[in-house]
Order: C-alpha cells, then sequence, then structure tokens
C-alpha cells in the first residue's frame, strides 16, 4: 500500500499567504443627491384693455383753468409784438425787429423739433416734470386723430402756461428793445400755438379753413403730408411741428440719430426708437363709434 507523501507547509509561507488575502479594497460608492428646485405658483397678470378715448370724455374738453392759461399766455405775446412795433414806431427802425421775428419764427420749429423729439423717446408718465406731455403724446401715436377732437384751450394750455412764465419777465424787463421783443413775440406764439398747427397737419382739407390750407401749402405752416410721415414707420424723423422747414435738414443730416447716441453712450438709454414699436406706440386703426361719427 502506498502512502500519498504529506506536504508540510513552512509556517512563514502559511503566514505570507493569509496576509495576502487579508488585504482588501474597499471601494464606497456616494451618488449625490439632488435638492428638487422650488416651484413659485405661476401667476398671470392679464393686460388691461386700453379703449379709446370717447367724444364726450373729459380729458378733450377745455376747463376754465385751461381758458385762463391761454388768455394769459396770448396777453404775454401780444405784449411782446406791441412793445416790438411801438418801439420800432419810436425809433424808426423796421428790419432788424422783421429780421428778429423772422429769426423767432425759424426757432420756434427747431424748438418744436428737439423738444419732440425729447418727449417721443425718452422717459414716461412718471418722469417729473415733463410726464403727463410724454404721456399725451404716447397716447397721440396710439391714436392720432384724438388731437383733432380736443377743444382748443385743452390743446394749448400746457404750453400757455409755459409761455406765461417765461415771456412775462421778459416783457417787464427788455420792454423797451424792439429787436428782442420781435423775437420774443414771434418765437413764444408759434411754439404756444404749435399744438394748434399740429392738430391742423391731421385735419382733412374739406374741413379745414381755407386760410389754414393756404398756409400749409405754401410751407408757412406744417404740412398733413410732411406730418403723417411721422406717424408711419420708423417713427423717428419730421418731429418739426410750427412750419417743418427743419425737417428734411435734421432727417437728411441724422441730427436726431447722432444725438440718441450721444445719450446712448454717455448714460446707456435707448431711445424708443431703436425698438421695434409695440401696441403701446403703433397707431390703433379701431376708432370708437363717438369718434367715427
Amino acid at each position: 500500500m502506498s502512502i500519498l507523501p504529506n506536504h508540510h507547509h513552512h509556517p512563514a509561507a502559511i503566514g505570507r499567504h493569509y496576509r495576502r488575502r487579508s488585504h482588501r479594497v474597499y471601494a464606497a460608492a456616494t451618488t449625490p443627491t439632488k435638492t428638487r428646485p422650488k416651484l413659485e405658483k405661476l401667476t398671470i397678470n392679464p393686460t388691461p384693455l386700453i379703449t379709446p378715448p370717447k367724444l364726450d370724455d373729459p380729458s378733450l374738453k377745455s376747463t376754465w383753468s385751461h381758458r385762463a392759461w391761454v388768455a394769459t399766455g396770448c396777453t404775454t405775446v401780444i405784449a411782446s409784438l406791441a412793445a416790438s412795433l411801438i418801439g420800432s414806431i419810436d425809433s424808426h427802425i423796421w428790419l432788424e425787429p422783421i429780421l428778429s421775428g423772422f429769426v423767432g419764427y425759424l426757432f420756434a420749429d427747431l424748438g418744436s423739433g428737439v423738444y419732440h423729439w425729447g418727449i417721443d423717446n425718452y422717459g414716461d408718465a412718471s418722469t417729473p416734470v415733463f410726464g403727463s406731455q410724454i404721456d399725451a403724446f404716447q397716447g397721440h401715436h396710439k391714436w392720432p386723430w384724438t388731437i383733432i377732437k380736443r377743444q382748443f384751450a385743452n390743446n394749448l394750455h400746457a404750453l400757455a402756461r409755459v409761455t406765461t412764465y417765461t415771456v412775462l419777465p421778459i416783457d417787464l424787463i427788455w420792454h423797451d428793445q424792439p429787436v428782442a421783443m420781435g423775437f420774443v413775440g414771434v418765437a413764444s406764439g408759434c411754439i404756444m400755438f404749435s399744438q394748434q398747427f399740429h392738430a391742423w397737419a391731421h385735419g382733412t382739407k374739406s374741413k379745414l379753413p381755407p386760410l389754414v390750407v393756404a398756409l400749409q401749402d405754401g410751407g408757412v405752416l406744417v404740412s398733413r403730408s410732411q406730418h403723417s410721415a411721422h406717424h408711419r414707420p420708423p417713427y423717428n424723423n419730421n418731429y418739426c411741428i410750427v412750419s417743418g422747414v427743419w425737417n428734411r435738414f435734421l432727417d437728411e443730416n441724422k441730427v436726431f440719430e447722432a444725438l440718441e447716441m450721444v445719450v446712448f453712450f454717455k448714460s446707456g438709454r435707448r431711445p424708443r426708437s431703436w425698438s421695434e414699436p409695440n401696441s403701446d406706440w403703433t397707431e390703433s386703426t379701431v376708432e370708437s363709434p363717438a369718434m367715427a361719427d
């Protein structure tokens, strides 16, 4: 009978064997927990329906306060022109006061354009001092035809108030200067009545007085065809509303575009004319029943 050999293992070898088997690597895999974002409740604010003013809307009517301001504004303008006329007679000079009056006429048209450009492109109803004018002009862009429905004093009272505060002190100080009074009288008168010239530019030719139509056709007052371009895209031209004599020069030389770039680089404010016109800017083609009558 054969006896199988007995395999003897050295104790050191056995120790190495168990040490090798006892070295184990444990890896713990951790998965980051994702936090669920907090969902806010969706709220929908409906856009209020904006309707055009009706014919009997109080905002289109003249008040006694409006009439009083127009009366005082007219008084200060007439006082300037009278002082210029009397001074011309006393000093026997005629050419200089007439020329200064013509310069005042040109100045008024240019001033109306700069002012119109400013309130069309910058600010809103909350802007100090000019907020109401800005809001009114934005409404005018929405419904241009409302200007011909405004009563006379309602349309002119804001500029009449400014004219009174500005011209009255000048009348008191320089009343004996016929040349200066000629400029002040014509310039202030044209500026105060610029809103009426503006309204006539929206009127129908058959409904306007023949004299007004003749002055428009002669280029003395801003014409209907010229001003209508202001209410068409891109809404950035023909801002002057006294005679419109400056419009071509200002638009062809991109004067207002240059001013807009200056304002943008100095303050970062973009004019409204750079943005795609929205429903608050573009003209509404729907008239109220009262307006259509």
